[in-house]
């Protein structure tokens, strides 16, 4: 492997694609910083059109009630309520985004999320036909009532689960009969897959260096970020340095740092979970999908793909043992037997 200071030198040569952590601060004179949540606002309809032409947008939210795993600051599902009226409840394990997220639901939708009141109930009068709840739990266990939801949307999630297997088993009891599971994100093979592209803007680096000299060059470029913006010499990003490392990686007892924000999912290990808990369509039987050996297992497998970086570079997205680096996105819909 090379060293830190081989990837500080290679890293100047690349640019960093668009994250909004490196945002522009939004300057204001009170609530929180909305930089982040209004990009996921931006980009909801894009994940949501990941799944067509088999699934239309309004096929996946219109009007019904959503559960959005890992929804961040809740731009996505307040874009959700806002523009298809659907009820959601966003489920986040950072407490940090819970302001921001009250925050865009209430410029948007009109009223603030009521911490007692019930994630399912009405829309309140005045809202945009839909609501967002803001709740902080764990999509392993979310103490949610079973069978509460129509949808449940993982974007850009399934990538940062500690236990994908346990959050799947949580997804059948809190769907409906019926109710599919829509999961996207790109796996670790991607040219970004290891989640440091906010200051790391080599492609691919996961390939090239090892863990500690990726976490060890990241936190000097984020140090070196917040000295600039305490200086005045750069725009205050809308996350600063220190936040970026705490909210990415763990200090472990001996002193070791690793990043804790991904679990590494590629390809081939999504496609073993699947097998687990899904039966094919070619299974299937009078609409019951049973499993081969007969025992009924939680999903049946409505759709899997795999888009490629680019189209040009289809073939290359096909073949056995490159072509986890050369998928964008995994695209998965799951329905409750």
């Amino acid at each position: 492997m090379m060293s830190v200071k081989t990837l500080l030198k290679l890293n100047k040569l690349f640019r960093c694609p668009a994250h909004p952590f490196n945002a522009p601060a939004e300057e204001t004179q009170q609530g929180p910083d909305l930089a982040y949540a209004r990009w996921e606002y931006g980009r909801a309809e894009a994940g949501l059109l990941l799944f067509a032409p088999w699934y239309a947008p309004g096929d996946i939210v219109f009007r019904k009630d959503v559960l959005d795993i890992g929804c961040g600051a809740g731009g996505c599902g307040v874009y959700y309520a806002e523009k298809y009226g659907a009820r959601v409840t966003g489920l986040e394990l950072e407490e940090r985004y819970e302001a921001q997220a009250e925050a865009l639901a209430a410029e948007l939708l009109g009223a603030r999320k009521d911490s007692s009141a019930d994630p399912l109930a009405d829309p309140a009068p005045g809202s945009a036909g839909g609501s967002f709840t803001f709740l902080l739990a764990d999509a392993a266990e979310s103490g949610l009532q079973p069978e509460s939801f129509d949808t449940i949307i993982m974007s850009d999630a399934f990538e940062h689960l500690k236990d994908p297997e346990a959050v799947l088993r949580e997804c059948r009891r809190l769907l409906r009969p019926g109710g599919r599971v829509f999961i996207s994100f790109p796996p670790y093979g991607h040219p970004y897959g290891e989640h440091l592209s906010d200051l790391i803007g080599i492609p691919w680096v996961q390939l090239f260096f090892s863990e500690a000299d990726m976490t060890a060059a990241y936190a000097r470029l984020a140090a070196e970020l917040d000295e600039k913006a305490g200086s005045g010499k750069t725009a205050r990003p809308s996350v600063s340095g220190a936040q970026r490392i705490a909210f990415r990686f763990t200090k472990d007892p001996d002193g070791t740092c690793r990043n804790t924000y991904i679990n590494r999912m590629t390809l081939k290990r999504f496609r073993g979970i699947l097998e687990r808990f899904t039966t094919s369509p070619d299974n299937s039987s009078s609409g019951r999908g049973d499993a081969p050996s007969g025992a009924q297992k939680p999903f049946r497998l409505a759709l899997y793909r795999e888009k490629p970086l680019r189209g040009w570079l289809l073939p290359l997205a096909k073949l056995p043992g490159i072509k986890e680096h050369f998928v964008r996105m995994a695209v998965c819909v799951l329905e409750k037997q």
